[in-house]
């Protein structure tokens, strides 16, 4: 079931919100956490009850292990440490065999000319986001930072369906408090206002803005055979604007969600087009990933303890498994290697004492992620080597037909005229977009500092019923969000 669908705005939503609210109203408390749970392992199952059996024995196995790591005394540490390597072990085996066995069994068949079959296994919905959140439930746990929750407190924890499929990544800190606050089993008028409100601003990034740039990053990467400099260049910015929209899009949606519960989920984005470095941009985009990477990868690896080559290699590492954790594919694990030598290069610098102005900082900053984001989004290398090659092809650049006249003297540099935009089914209008993407991302306030400065009134009203209803006009078609792909 998709935020931006008719069935989940207008039914699975309202009936949860109002069953939910009866059953704590009539003091029915265990009960409303079982609805809960119901409802969002319901949501869960609507693209296909095959991966319920999956989730559900998951959660019941580390579960079980939390509770055990929580309550094994110091004198068996021992124990505790293979129980806590015989759960992370679990859970990466399940993740590694739906998500990477028949990437393994492709590059093993290369490697000595075999012809193992692959599995073609469905990779599980939400499986790498619920994987990682119970991973670093077991950490906790063993590091006596958990305490000992009820079951279905638990289960609320990893399957609340706004955060369910495509995070952000939560800690039990951060949410198993709030299931077993009295207050917020109580309705809030003004988390239910911000919550309406946050959600029809992430609506809006989704269904009016991301939709249109994936049309032209679509064209551009999947279909178009050949593409000249500006092609290619609108190819690549309509992806990366494409992904952020939809991303922060679902994570402003999950948030709004779970405030009409009472719950608050953490941020996720801040403004990370905005950032001056790598690091800078690690610390705003998909931040309770970064947090995990950082919290359960980096630091266990010695972070920057034992001497800059060590940190270097920590650095590669922790942002190699996260390129890995994205996508079972070579593209995505020299993603990862590009930011981790990026993050390395970046290091070094200011070791070295240089440092450089903002503006050329942010300029780049955002290429290095705009070209990074090829590769993000390429299904082979070829379509990366398509799309960078003609980037920076400076003998194929092609403007309007319109222009011919009072730009003819470009003609003498190489520039011809003609079809503009061609074969990314783009135009003048889609410059517009991405001038408009930019000026958005750049100057505006992001949805957290909206959200932080929300008044009941009329002009957060009419914006949000502006956003809204001009969201619904334009769900005509199915539209997955990116992330569900990973």
């Amino acid at each position: 079931m998709l935020f931006n669908s008719y069935i989940f705005i207008f039914a699975f939503l309202p009936i949860t919100f109002f069953g939910y609210f009866y059953l704590n109203k009539k003091r029915l408390t265990e009960a409303a956490k079982a609805f809960l749970v119901f409802a969002s392992l319901f949501f869960y199952s609507w693209w296909n009850i095959a991966y319920l059996p999956i989730i559900l024995v998951s959660m019941l196995f580390n579960y079980v292990v939390g509770v055990s790591l929580a309550n094994t005394k110091e004198q068996t540490k021992i124990n505790k440490r293979s129980l806590l390597t015989l759960g992370i072990v679990a859970n990466v085996a399940l993740l590694g065999y739906f998500k990477y066995a028949d990437f393994l069994i492709e590059n093993i068949n290369i490697l000595v000319n075999g012809h193992t079959p692959l599995l073609h296994l469905a990779l599980p919905l939400a499986i790498s986001f619920f994987t990682f959140q119970q991973i670093a439930y077991l950490v906790d746990s063993y590091r006596g930072e958990t305490k000992e929750y009820d079951f279905l407190n638990y289960a609320n924890f990893v399957t609340f369906f706004p955060q369910l499929i495509a995070g952000p990544i939560v800690h039990h800190a951060e949410m198993m408090p709030q299931f077993i606050k009295q207050r917020n089993k109580i309705k809030n008028d003004k988390n239910i206002a911000m919550g309406i409100f946050i959600f029809s601003i992430g609506l809006f990034k989704k269904v009016v803005i991301a939709d249109s740039f994936a049309v032209w990053a679509t064209q551009g990467f999947d279909v178009a055979q050949t593409l000249n400099l500006l092609e290619a260049w609108v190819t690549s910015l309509s992806y990366t604007f494409q992904l952020y929209f939809d991303f922060s899009g679902y994570t402003d949606m999950a948030i709004g969600a779970a405030l009409l519960f009472n719950i608050h989920l953490p941020i996720n984005f801040n403004s990370p087009y905005k950032a001056t470095s790598i690091q800078d941009f690690w610390r705003r985009w998909h931040i309770t990933l970064s947090r995990f990477l950082r919290d359960y990868i980096y630091i266990p690896l010695g972070g920057n303890r034992k001497g800059n080559f060590r940190t270097y290699t920590n650095l590669m590492t922790t942002f190699i498994i996260g390129g890995i954790w994205h996508g079972a594919g070579w593209t995505f694990v020299f993603w990862g290697f590009l930011h981790g030598i990026a993050l390395v290069v970046q290091k070094i610098w200011h070791q070295l004492g240089f440092k450089m102005h903002t503006v050329f900082a942010w300029f780049i900053t955002f290429n290095f992620l705009n070209i990074a984001w090829v590769f993000f989004r390429a299904k082979e290398w070829d379509d990366a080597h398509k799309v960078l090659s003609a980037m920076f092809h400076l003998d194929n650049i092609v403007l309007s037909e319109a222009w011919s006249h009072s730009l003819a003297f470009l003609s003498t540099y190489g520039i011809h005229f003609g079809a503009f935009l061609q074969h990314v089914n783009g135009g003048k209008h889609t410059l517009a977009w991405i001038l408009f993407a930019f000026i958005l991302t750049l100057t505006f306030k992001n949805s957290m500092q909206q959200l932080k400065d929300f008044n009941i009134n009329i002009k957060t009203l009419l914006l949000a019923v502006i956003l809204f209803t001009s969201s619904i006009l334009s769900l005509s078609k199915v539209s997955e969000f990116l992330y569900f792909n990973f």
